[in-house]
């Protein structure tokens, strides 16, 4: 299989719990996805833009490296976490949804509907005190190609 160049590949990604249950509603377990999804950006696996974990699913702006496809990236993450949460029970629903971003513009968008999740749930009054999100962080920045990207009037 082909992979794309990573600068031409960065997208929108949901995940949600199996059967919707608030996992992460517990602390140790949202910090422990945390952890898993931090960690895997350290080692390369993907670029990590933005990202959002709620009760019952998370949302992440990535760019996968380029050796690594955007299956992959997500195994890392979903099977990573399910791993070292070593859970009786199933811990997500079996796909995921994805988005690729083009455009500056559409980056941006992704960006604060993620960081303005847990506001539009009424969980918190403004993105930056949510503990569980990159509001407020520095992560890795647009790919340059987005800043050349403009969507056409």
């Amino acid at each position: 299989m082909r992979i794309a160049p990573q600068e031409t590949r960065t997208y929108l990604v949901t995940a949600v719990t199996a059967e919707r249950r608030s996992l992460f509603q517990v602390t140790a377990t949202a910090e422990l996805f945390e952890r898993t999804l931090l960690g895997y950006r350290s080692q390369g696996k993907f670029l990590l833009h933005a990202f959002v974990i709620m009760p019952e699913h998370f949302h992440a702006l990535i760019t996968p490296a380029p050796d690594v496809s955007l299956e992959k990236a997500m195994q890392f993450i979903k099977g990573g976490f399910s791993f070292r949460l070593k859970s009786k029970h199933d811990v997500w629903m079996r796909s995921f949804n994805e988005s690729q971003i083009q455009t500056e513009e559409k980056f941006v968008s992704c960006l604060r509907y993620i960081e303005e999740n847990p506001v539009r749930r009424g969980l918190v009054t403004t993105a930056q005190v949510y503990a569980f999100s990159s509001a407020g962080r520095a992560l890795d920045p647009m790919p340059l190609h987005l800043h050349e990207k403009k969507t056409r009037a």
